[in-house]
């Protein structure tokens, strides 16, 4: 299926579905919206199951893992032969995220879709499109056409979860550099200046950080991306997990599964998504909201709120996975707790 088929296949959220979502919520003996954003995520999580009757039985974590050449500009603490121990350890279940997503009752699944030297691990789905992109400072990150074939790996890797009964998706990422090319594909997307939108990442120094907006600025003024095209954007300063981890929310949105936002680089990917098709937004839900300065500005484009607010800028789907267990306690609510009428109490109304 070619992108455009695929975009054109996407349809919005149940709105039915979501209707019965918030008379169900009404009903249950408790202060009405006393679960805040909770309540908010159930009803949207039934628009796009398109059932009231909220499944979140399977759940996993997507991590498209991936080089990006612009490191060689000095923008990052740490080489980018870290990109590939970490993949491969979270394909051993020994990451960050392995940990907290067993607590959650959640599988991980790890994506090489362009590191810089082959990894190995027997969950590591091998699907690298090229190894590691170019310094975009210099010119393109990767062609066009390595772009759109990462993004239709994001959607294929969803249609193989959606056959194996998965209903609740997380997106995650592991890639030196990428709170780079993602400050940078925010910066076209918003029409931001790149300090605006461009923060630390792993712990950079002042020195660092002033090299990475710079860096930033070249390339952007060098490559001359189009605001309109999220995918001359991706291409041309963006990197292959941002594009693959779109492909993961068209993915989602095609198969009515939610996807749920982790970061900076899992935002700027639904972003970008929500460009390429606006009703892919009715498949989203905010997690967390990140420490990195871009985090607010993108959820506020979105439309979108999260439900954390803890400073969190780990990467890998944590902030993604940490909001699983507690939307399946609003669910246990939701789904379990006894109605007014059962109670044979009045409800509560809504008052203006």
């Amino acid at each position: 299926m070619t992108l455009s088929a695929l975009l054109n296949r996407i349809a919005p959220a149940d709105q039915a579905a979501m209707a019965a979502a918030r008379i169900r919520w009404d009903s249950v003996a408790k202060p009405l919206g006393s679960l805040g954003i909770l309540e908010d995520h159930i009803v949207r999580i039934a628009g796009a199951q398109g059932t009231p009757d909220v499944s979140l039985a399977r759940k996993a974590i997507v991590a498209m893992c991936a080089d990006n050449g612009v490191v060689a500009q000095g923008v990052t603490q740490t080489g980018q032969e870290v990109t590939a121990v970490v993949a491969e350890n979270m394909a051993r279940g020994a990451s960050s995220v392995c940990r907290m997503a067993k607590i959650a009752g959640a599988d991980v699944v790890p994506v090489d879709i362009g590191v810089a030297r082959p990894v190995s691990g027997h969950s590591l789905l091998q699907r690298n499109i090229r190894r590691g992109t170019a310094d975009f400072t210099a010119g393109p990150a990767m062609t066009r056409e390595e772009c759109e074939k990462a993004i239709l790996t994001g959607v294929d890797i969803v249609e193989n979860l959606a056959a194996e009964g998965y209903c609740l998706l997380a997106t995650g990422e592991m890639g030196i550099g990428n709170t780079t090319t993602s400050s940078a594909v925010l910066a076209v997307l918003l029409s931001a200046d790149p300090a605006a939108v461009t923060g630390r990442g792993a712990g950079l120094s002042t020195e660092g950080l002033g090299r990475k907006i710079d860096a930033i600025r070249r390339g952007i003024e060098i490559n001359r991306p189009d605001p309109a095209d999220p995918i001359d954007v991706l291409a041309k300063v963006g990197g292959l997990d941002i594009a693959g981890l779109t492909g993961v929310f068209l993915g989602g949105a095609l198969r009515r599964i939610p996807v749920l936002i982790d970061g900076l680089i899992s935002s700027t990917a639904a972003l970008c998504a929500r460009r390429l098709c606006p009703a892919a937004r009715d498949y989203m839900l905010a997690t967390h909201a990140s420490a990195e300065p871009a985090g607010a500005a993108v959820l506020e484009e979105l439309e979108l709120k999260a439900i954390l607010h803890a400073d969190m800028r780990l990467g890998e789907g944590t902030g993604a996975v940490a909001v699983m267990p507690i939307l399946d306690m609003a669910l246990a609510i939701y789904r379990d707790m006894s109605t007014f009428q059962q109670m044979d109490i009045d409800a509560y109304e809504h008052l203006s």
